[in-house]
């Protein structure tokens, strides 16, 4: 006879004993290429940037169509860098642990990725895909291959070869290149057509640098000298004359080509039919500049203000958009001893890290990264301390988050006992239920039919949804019921709907650590038997949720979701 899951409620009891502690403690148009610190969605005429000088490296948008506005891009999370699609962009988390993608015809966001040891970089999204390079700091063998993702919520299956190394990929219409890291060769994947075109075109050639257009790729060879090799039909492959690493950076649209010049900022275009080369952009240095099919911005050295020229950006080219100041390149906890700081940097960062100096072409893009401190607080100028009302904020917050957890956990445990008749050893208990969220390191926690451009709450949602079907059959499934109207809110955000009205809505690190204590009961309570998470698992989870409280507000690093140890 089998014994009854006593471990249902020890885990139930072990979940709430612990989450007191935690909380009571203290082709339209297109954007093409390779991430930056700005990104244009040119379906919508939209361009965001990575705002600088504020303790939190949040996004903010201008949109000029359908109405002209300005857009706060939520959650007001720190981002290193981010790129644009067809009608979407994506940002890559500081810390590369997670990026989270908007579409820009009501800027809803969705996280697509968060993993703690498989960190990526180099995000880079084409028209209707992403890949990113990993860097996994637990299995050395997996850094430089590359992930790919597909803007129709499932994971790509035009992707490179896990036995492929990059050092840094860029991405356009239909399919995305990278240059190999012991070759230094470009290689391609995507549209079979395209991609063996434009290998062909560069052959045996090295390369130091590249960057993908609509159907055609640019780059400095190993000799520094500026090559392109693909679609030519408006004269986009037709570089100006050029000495070894006159050009430091490029941006590839639809049918034209820029780069900036290295000595001085100053940026040349060529091809679509010369609409790209316009005199408000003469004399003006830039930092950095990006494309879309039909226009390009770039980040003006001045002021880091955003200017915007071409046919696609009709009626006010070479003007400035109402963006504020945008960060160079991304803040990083590092002290920049290879190459140097960026000006500024200290401001532009508000003390949130550093921004360093390119190394140049000759160093690779991908550099070992492992997992960040969890960030200092800020100094007391920029955060002042908590006021008296603020202490009550929070003891409300944890009153109401136990309250709402601890009553719905016992709840789903008695009517466990009571449904199942294990309390009094009537019923045997069947480990039906695969869950289908793992840890493994390779996949970033993502099972491979579900990595696409969803968001982790989404994912949630159907696999819990599948696993309390399943079980309905089984032995344990009036529970779920209440789980599925619980979960979902707490998934979307809508943590306000199921707490008391008097805490008001929390911060985004508080929403998050609730979201992963909720998860890890939810489960605990669902699944049965082997299939249940381990203590191991619970306590990793616990330990992660007390860290997000402890961090500082708007700078968060995501961790990974452990449900299984296989």
């Amino acid at each position: 006879m089998t014994k009854p899951p006593f471990s249902s409620v020890i885990l139930s009891v072990t979940i709430l004993t612990l989450l007191s502690f935690i909380l009571s403690s203290p082709f339209l148009t297109h954007a093409l290429g390779s991430g930056s610190t700005l990104a244009i969605i040119s379906a919508t005429s939209t361009v965001c940037g990575v705002v600088s000088s504020q303790p939190t490296q949040s996004i903010t948008c201008y949109r000029r169509l359908p109405l002209e506005e300005n857009v706060t891009v939520l959650p007001n999370i720190s981002f290193s860098s981010i790129s644009g699609g067809s009608t979407f962009f994506c940002g890559l988390r500081s810390g590369g642990y997670a990026f989270l993608c908007w579409d820009t015809r009501n800027f809803k966001s969705q996280r697509v990725y968060i993993n703690n040891t498989v960190v990526l970089q180099n995000l880079s999204v084409g028209d209707n895909q992403v890949c990113a390079i990993v860097n996994d700091t637990s299995n050395v063998n997996k850094t430089g291959t590359v992930k790919c993702w597909r803007g129709d919520g499932n994971i790509s299956n035009q992707l490179p070869s896990e036995d492929d190394k990059y050092k840094s990929i860029s991405s356009g219409f239909g399919f995305s290149c990278g240059i190999l890291m012991e070759s230094n060769r470009i290689k391609c994947w995507g549209d079979v057509t395209i991609a063996r075109g434009i290998e062909l075109g560069f052959g045996d050639m090295e390369m130091l640098s590249l960057e993908v257009g609509g159907l055609h790729v640019c780059g400095l060879n190993s000799s520094g000298l500026l090559v392109c090799r693909g679609d030519n039909r408006l004269g986009q492959l037709d570089v100006p004359p050029n000495n070894a690493l006159e050009y430091s950076q490029l941006a590839l649209g639809a049918r034209h080509s820029c780069a900036i010049r290295k000595n001085n900022g100053s940026v040349v275009c060529w091809g679509g039919d010369g609409e790209y080369n316009v005199s408000e952009i003469q004399g003006v240095h830039f930092e950095s500049i990006v494309s879309g099919s039909n226009f390009t911005c770039g980040l003006v050295s001045l002021d880091f203000s955003i200017m915007c020229w071409g046919p696609g950006w009709s009626n006010g080219s070479g003007t400035r958009l109402p963006l504020g100041e945008v960060l160079p390149g991304p803040c990083v906890q590092s002290s920049c001893s290879e190459c140097g700081l960026y000006p500024q940097s200290g401001t532009l960062c508000s003390g949130s890290g550093n921004i360093c100096k390119p190394c140049g072409f000759n160093a690779s893009r991908l550099t070992p990264v492992a997992p960040p401190p969890l960030p200092s607080a800020p100094p007391p100028s920029i955060v002042p301390k908590s006021s008296p009302s603020k202490e009550l904020k929070t003891g409300l917050l944890v009153f109401a988050i136990v309250g709402s957890v601890g009553g719905f956990a016992g709840l789903c445990t008695i009517i466990y006992c009571l449904w199942t008749g294990v309390c009094f050893g009537k019923k045997k208990v069947h480990n039906s239920v695969q869950p289908t969220i793992t840890r493994d390191g390779s996949n970033g926690g993502m099972t491979s039919n579900n990595s696409g451009l969803i968001s982790r709450s989404s994912t949630i949602r159907r696999q819990s949804s599948r696993a309390m079907r399943r079980q309905r059959s089984g032995t344990s499934s009036k529970h779920a019921d209440r789980a599925e109207d619980f979960m979902p809110k707490i998934m979307v955000n809508e943590l306000g709907k199921i707490l008391d009205p008097r805490v008001g809505p929390p911060e985004p690190n508080e929403a998050e650590a609730v979201e992963l204590v909720g998860y890890t009961a939810m489960h605990s309570v669902n699944l049965e038997g082997k299939d249940r998470p381990t203590m191991t698992d619970i306590v990793a989870n616990l330990e992660r949720a007390l860290s997000l409280c402890d961090v500082s507000h708007g700078s968060i690093s995501s961790g990974t979701i452990s449900i299984v140890s296989d």
